[in-house]
């Protein structure tokens, strides 16, 4: 074969897109029997704008790349998205601090839209918000993530490519002119030999390359699974921005999405695990509700029902600065025809498009 991408999540799906509409000749192999049943589906589902990552890294380059990206995207394909905005807002005292310090973070990062709004222009737009100050990113929205694989996947069917599911690729070995892989798909073994593979593999890249002989141990890092489990609210949420706290670390606190229906769920915590585990315990509840309404502080008692979870593919533990998109080629490891993904974790749907034409000039 000419490409092997595996892995069809929002990412996997967007390089076979690239790759197929350049015309080379794609198979995606899935190891679910269905597209975007990990990472992909069990997220916020949020375009995000790019104020959070460090200035020239990739997660501040891809995203405020793949934020435009995108919206044309969805525009042009169907896909159901609405750019509400979000307000990422104080409710401590010595927090406006924090709050000047990401502004001047994401206008290092290209994004210039931000909007200071005090707590009289807050009660105007959001009365039932609890804030001192906010910034209002016009530029955040949200998507059906669904619908957008399903456009991606169109696409990129539309241009030869070809998915597979229930296909496993259980290891790899280098040689000349390719890669073979060994995937197993209904109970039957078979070994393909590609010229160019991509790892997008999500949750189990790291794992997967690890089979992979030939890969130098030192170009694959350390997986580290940060678990962030969601509560839907079954009441009506009298918003119409996504609210966030102040980021804390590993993650940007719980905060309130919306669905394209106007339906609001909060979330996600962080809970780092050793194994995937996509149970909500209830009792995490009492910890949203204190979360929630340190800024909806009249969020009704039973409003919160547990919702799902989802799994964050980090490269870094515990206490450690957040990386960056991990994207390595031949040129970092070695390995003539292979491209890794690892750590793509949000805003990896946001950035899709934008990782899927990085990884497309790379091969």
């Amino acid at each position: 074969m000419d490409c092997i991408v595996v892995g069809a999540g929002v990412v996997g799906l967007a390089v076979a897109r690239a790759l197929a509409q350049q015309g080379r000749e794609v198979v995606v192999l899935e190891a679910e029997r269905a597209i975007g049943t990990g990472t992909s589906s069990r997220n916020s589902e949020v375009i995000h704008a790019g104020l959070y990552y460090r200035p020239g890294s990739r997660k501040a380059r891809l995203c405020v790349q793949g934020r435009e990206m995108l919206y044309a995207f969805c525009a042009s394909h169907g896909v159901a998205h609405r750019r509400c905005g979000k307000l990422i807002v104080t409710t401590d005292a010595g927090q406006e601090d924090e709050l000047a310090a990401l502004q001047r973070n994401a206008q290092a990062c290209g994004v210039d839209d931000l909007q200071w709004l005090d707590a009289a222009d807050l009660a105007r737009r959001e009365p039932a918000l609890r804030a001192r100050a906010a910034l209002l990113s016009p530029s955040t929205g949200i998507v059906d993530s669904h619908g957008l694989m399903l456009a991606l996947q169109g696409d990129a069917q539309a241009a030869g490519a070809m998915v597979g599911v229930d296909s496993r690729v259980v290891r790899g070995v280098a040689v000349d002119g390719g890669i073979e892989l060994e995937v197993r798909s209904g109970g039957e073994t078979t070994w393909l030999r590609a010229r160019t593979v991509v790892n997008s593999a999500g949750l189990a890249a790291v794992a997967l390359a690890r089979r992979l002989e030939g890969l130098p141990a030192g170009q694959v890092p350390t997986p580290y699974l940060a678990k962030g489990s969601y509560f839907s609210c079954t009441v009506r949420a009298p918003f119409q921005h996504l609210v966030y706290p102040v980021p804390e670390p590993g993650g940007l606190g719980v905060h309130l999405t919306l669905d394209l229906g106007g339906q609001a769920r909060f979330g996600p915590n962080v809970e780092w695990v050793e194994a995937e585990d996509y149970q909500v315990n209830p009792r995490d509840g009492d910890a949203f509700y204190a979360a929630v309404r340190r800024y909806w502080p009249g969020l009704p008692d039973g409003a919160l029902q547990p919702g799902y979870a989802g799994i964050r593919p980090k490269i870094v533990g515990p206490g450690e600065p957040a990386a960056d998109f991990w994207i390595a080629g031949p040129a970092e490891h070695g390995v003539p025809g292979l491209v890794n993904l690892f750590g793509i974790e949000s805003p990896g749907l946001t950035a899709s498009l934008a990782i899927a034409a990085e990884v497309a000039c790379r091969v």
